[in-house]
């Protein structure tokens, strides 16, 4: 069965501000210093999947930055316009059914654009696996991640344990295990976060999916009616000269839900693959500290720097040198014209500055 890879690339990354702005949002930056995040997962991708099925769902305000940052990588009709942000249901439909109606059943794996991996070899090891098993079954694939550390900044999947009545089961592949899963959690606080890390039921939501596209369509049908609906009608004009006239019409009525909370949580044929290969959703700030070693003193530093007496800060410098003096567990990161200085603890409240900025007017920082 034909494999297609779907990458998310359409989000404005505003808790990464100010790495991340309107015109550049963080998916399109080069933070390792090895290119953009979207060519890097297209990259990853490739001993899985052939680059020739490779899909891009996107803003339709980056269409063009879109293939601009991935010229080589990936055919210009292969990225999907989203005219409005309808969160990752209607994304994911999109582009299910985009396969369906142009090119036949075949297995899709979804993917955010914004994740750092550090062990290339060991993720399409689980991918692998991952595609075989949705290939011979009509199972909603998930790839969960060994939690190394009790953080509440993730979601978490509650798996079967394999002693369990529904518990693991070998694949044709033989390369691991196969878990039903009891259930999907929010962010934790510290305390459940320290729980769920001592018990072993439990794993990262990676928010990464692999199924047939036909299978998921048949969620939508049963799960998420209305937007199944609104996907049809979407699906009817795939081919015509009025395609893009529907999708503008249709898709910014679609209800606005995650596919986690849509389907996700709610089917009865999930299962989930254990992955362990250096996953770290790069979803704000304080997740930088992820993509570079730490000093002797915990300092996770990017760019030109120097510090004394300092301990345990992320750092990220564009063109000047920071220089840090007797502080501890700070963010700081300089931008094209601003500069942010943080508590880590406080990397998610990065978003309440971008929407400062925006109630003050101040949309050239944006």
């Amino acid at each position: 069965m034909k494999r297609y890879g779907i990458i998310m690339a359409g989000g404005s990354g505003t808790r990464f501000w100010p790495l991340s702005r309107k015109k550049l949002p963080k998916q399109f930056l080069n933070l390792t210093g090895k290119g953009s995040m979207l060519n890097e997962t297209i990259d990853r991708l490739l001993p899985v999947i052939s680059g020739e099925d490779i899909f891009v769902v996107t803003n339709e305000a980056y269409t063009e930055l879109t293939y601009g940052t991935a010229a080589g990588r990936l055919r210009q009709d292969h990225i999907l316009s989203e005219p409005a942000a309808r969160n990752t249901a209607a994304c994911i439909g999109y582009a299910a059914m985009e396969i369906i109606r142009k090119y036949g059943d075949g297995v899709m794996g979804i993917f955010a654009s914004d994740h750092y991996i550090r062990d290339g070899e060991g993720f399409c090891r689980v991918l692998e696996q991952a595609m075989t098993e949705a290939e011979r079954t009509d199972r909603l694939v998930t790839i969960g991640i060994r939690p190394t550390f009790p953080s509440t900044g993730y979601g978490y999947i509650r798996r079967e344990t394999k002693a369990g009545v529904d518990g693991g089961t070998e694949t044709d592949t033989g390369s691991g295990i196969v878990y039903q899963v009891r259930e999907f959690v929010e962010k934790p606080d510290a305390e459940t976060a320290e729980a769920y890390l001592a018990s072993g039921e439990y794993l990262w939501n990676s928010g990464m999916f692999v199924w047939k596209a036909s299978v998921i369509l048949e969620q939508f049908a049963k799960l998420l009616p209305d937007i199944y609906a609104d996907l049809v009608r979407i699906g009817d004009s795939m081919g015509t000269a009025q395609e893009k006239d529907v999708i503008r019409e249709v898709y910014p009525g679609i209800h606005k839900i995650s596919v986690d909370y849509g389907i996700m949580e709610r089917a009865d044929n999930v299962v989930v693959l254990e992955g362990d290969f250096g996953w770290s959703d790069v979803g704000s700030l304080d997740a930088l500290g992820g993509l570079y070693p730490p000093d002797e003193n915990g300092n996770q530093q990017y760019g030109e720097q120097i510090s004394l007496d300092t301990a345990d800060c992320i750092s990220y410098s564009r063109d000047k040198l920071i220089a840090l003096i007797g502080v501890k567990d700070l963010i700081v990161v300089e931008g094209e014209e601003t500069i942010l200085v943080c508590g880590k603890n406080r990397a998610q409240d990065v978003k309440q500055i971008v929407e400062k900025l925006e109630a003050d007017g101040k949309t050239r920082y944006l």
